[in-house]
């Protein structure tokens, strides 16, 4: 199937477009993988060709030690994608992958290397606003399932599995370790376009902190909300998926 995501490398998921016209990386949140994008590619334009991360610690790559420093994750995602980094491309980031797309959008800059032309981030404040959610990595393990089952982006069925939690806790204590130790540094903004996106109802990541991401671009930069609350875009694929086509392609659909 054309759609179909072809295993490129550990890090790498893709959809391979005959067509393409951009290319769209696309970083999950903390505890999830390449799998969370495996519905997009029959929803997006044809000329738009999705390529997954896939980090380790997750998924396939479980039995691997998973990433908890964000200077190294971005380093790591940099080295790995490099020969990806050909023609137009963007990034679109969830939750703590939002970062992790804003911060290695910045180290390509540093490093004179080629810049996403558009920044797509969801459900997740601006890098230099406090946090409005409490940090969960360091809670017993008790209390940090609850505050996984709350959150909702990791299926009943896994999180009500106490067999399953056991083998899949360090990976997801590690994930949002990763995010809840970022800490944010200056630089100017960046010249790609960016488009905020998130739930109505997110209490994690609400409308106004949202906005201050306009900060960080000297181009182009919208918002736009969807109905739901932090995993949203699980519900809402066939509406997200062509907003995002719209906003690379110029309106062609």
């Amino acid at each position: 199937m054309p759609d179909s995501f072809t295993v490129e490398s550990p890090f790498v998921r893709r959809a391979r477009r005959t067509d393409r016209r951009f290319r769209l990386f696309c970083f999950p949140h903390a505890g999830a993988g390449a799998a969370a994008f495996a519905e997009w590619p029959e929803h997006l334009p044809p000329e738009v060709e999705l390529t997954a991360l896939q980090l380790p610690g997750r998924e396939d790559r479980i039995g691997e030690p998973p990433l908890t420093d964000f200077a190294v994750a971005v380093r790591t995602l940099g080295l790995t994608m490099r020969p990806y980094l050909q023609g137009s491309f963007a990034f679109f980031g969830h939750s703590g992958g939002a970062l992790l797309a804003f911060e290695l959008a910045r180290a390509l800059r540093k490093r004179g290397g080629p810049q996403p032309a558009h920044l797509l981030l969801s459900g997740q404040v601006a890098p230099d606003e406090p946090p409005v959610a409490e940090p969960i990595h360091a809670l017993p393990d008790d209390e940090f399932i609850a505050a996984l089952r709350a959150l909702g982006g990791t299926a009943r069925s896994v999180v009500d599995d106490p067999e399953l939690m056991r083998v899949l806790l360090p990976a997801l204590r590690a994930d949002f370790t990763l995010g809840e130790h970022y800490e944010f540094r200056p630089e100017p903004p960046l010249d790609s376009a960016l488009t905020v996106l998130g739930g109505r109802d997110d209490e994690r990541a609400p409308e106004d902190a949202m906005r201050a991401w306009q900060k960080q671009t000297s181009g182009a930069f919208r918002i736009r909300m969807f109905q739901g609350g932090h995993f949203y875009l699980n519900d809402q694929v066939a509406e997200l998926t062509e907003e995002i086509g719209r906003v690379l392609l110029g309106g062609k659909q």
